[in-house]
């Protein structure tokens, strides 16, 4: 069940009025709440729900143990509590993986076996819930918050369905406190949530379809049949699409959630005005960023140490974070290549801060194409086709793919970057106070403008295979 789809719009259209009906029971509203996230999870593939339970339960009841007082060897516990979690997204996203690549090796060293291979669903959402879990466990051993006062509360905290698939990564300590507390709905939440929503749904409908369908496949698929032109385009077209496409999620589950009464954080900040690949990483999925950071980065030592120390920290942090992405050596190589850059910053900042600066629009300028560079390995099925599109880079030839109209979207979206910060906050802000039919009549305007200008179909989410 995709966002920007018929089906969808009824099912939240019935979860909407049956959970404000309930809204002076929180017990049972959270209830619904809970069944209709597990039917929208089911669509995908109903046998998956019973792995969103048992990761619910898990995590529960490794926190009360947690909890206790008397429990002895705490740090042991949680660590056993983070190799579960691991341990399930290890079988069911690496597995095959981690078999294929062993075979290679074992074949390399003259010690050919058949090695069991099995075929095994991957999970929609897998990385996302697992790695929410893995924060509530790490975060209730730390007491940064408390244990959820019941397991109803976990399992709405991991299976609630605007985040469930893609994210953003809600940690316990922003919605326990929120499920804990009857909802409110405010004038203001309706105002932002609406203007998500049909946000986000022209971000994926209109610009990340078109330039998915009519350029970036076409040339990833078969780079060597494409001129420099053509590829360049893809490259960039990809950035944007990539950007749109996940951008448009976020906003859209932020959305959803808030016209439900709770609030979601904010997921990105215009990451091509970055100008650094640490800036970059502050404002692209500032959920995982901020996990991986606060879960990884600073357990390793963070900064402490000296220069040498945190840039080892920070390579494996990417390294790990590249291998999250998915079970390829490209997402690998993505996350050496942006580890590396990083290294590379600290290493300029260390030794020539004061005596030496870029800047600032230069700096904007190589950042986006380092991100781009790493957008080549995260789109490319394979090396040899990555290799492909960099040396397609210096071919000749006509341009046959891109028009003026996929040109116009590519710009637009990167224009989107310089729109004024916080700018559907600032819309939603001017808004609220028009009359509640004014504002309905807009935002049905646009999704029908959205409606009438988008292609035919919806294609899934990138992030979904993630």
């Amino acid at each position: 069940m995709l966002f920007p789809t018929l089906e969808f719009g009824l099912f939240f259209v019935a979860v909407f009025i049956v959970a404000w009906s309930l809204e002076r029971e929180n017990g049972r509203r959270k209830m619904f709440l809970l069944l209709a996230s597990w039917v929208f999870y089911a669509q995908w593939d109903w046998r998956f729900v019973g792995l969103l339970i048992f990761s619910a339960v898990l995590n529960w009841g490794v926190a009360v143990l947690l909890s206790r007082e008397d429990m002895p060897r705490k740090k042991l516990l949680v660590g056993l509590g983070v190799a579960a979690n691991l341990l399930l997204l290890g079988v069911f996203k690496y597995y095959g993986f981690f078999v294929e690549e062993a075979g290679v090796l074992l074949a390399r060293l003259g010690w050919e076996r058949d090695l069991p291979l099995l075929e095994i669903v991957l999970p929609v959402g897998i990385s996302f819930f697992t790695f929410q879990g893995i924060s509530y466990v790490v975060d209730v051993w730390r007491g940064k918050t408390p244990p959820a006062r019941s397991l109803l509360d976990v399992m709405l905290l991991m299976s609630f369905f605007p985040h469930l698939v893609a994210g953003p990564i809600v940690r316990a300590s922003d919605l326990l406190p929120q499920f804990e507390r009857v909802p409110r709905l405010t004038r203001a939440m309706a105002t932002h949530g609406m203007l998500l929503i049909a946000w986000g749904l022209f971000k994926k409908t209109v610009i990340a379809s078109e330039l998915a369908v009519n350029l970036v496949d076409p040339v990833f698929f078969a780079p060597s049949a494409h001129s420099t032109w053509d590829i360049a385009a893809a490259t960039y077209a990809y950035a944007v699409q990539i950007y749109c496409d996940f951008s448009a999620y976020s906003d859209m589950a932020i959305g959803t959630a808030a016209l439900l009464g709770y609030s979601f954080p904010r997921n990105f900040d215009q990451p091509y005005r970055a100008n650094s690949l640490q800036s970059f990483w502050r404002r692209w999925h500032i959920s995982l960023s901020s996990w991986l950071r606060d879960y990884l980065y600073l357990p390793l030592g963070g900064g402490r140490g000296g220069l040498w120390s945190s840039s080892r920290n920070v390579m494996i942090t990417m390294l790990l974070g590249g291998l999250w992405h998915g079970a390829a050596w490209t997402f690998v190589a993505w996350g050496a290549l942006h580890g590396a850059v990083q290294v590379i910053e600290r290493v300029w900042r260390h030794f020539l801060e004061g005596r030496a600066s870029v800047p600032h629009w230069l700096g904007v300028i190589l950042t986006f194409h380092v991100v781009c560079l790493g957008w080549i390995l995260f789109r490319a099925e394979s090396f040899p086709l990555a290799m492909e599109m960099l040396a397609g880079l210096a071919r000749p030839g006509p341009v046959e793919v891109l028009t003026p109209f996929l040109l116009t979207l590519i710009v637009g979206g990167l224009a989107m970057h310089w729109l004024p910060p916080r700018a559907v906050e600032g819309l939603a802000a001017r808004l609220q106070a028009a009359p509640s039919l004014t504002l309905g009549v807009l935002v049905g305007l646009a999704i029908l403008l959205v409606e009438a200008v988008r292609p035919e179909g919806v294609a899934p989410f990138i992030y979904f295979q993630f």
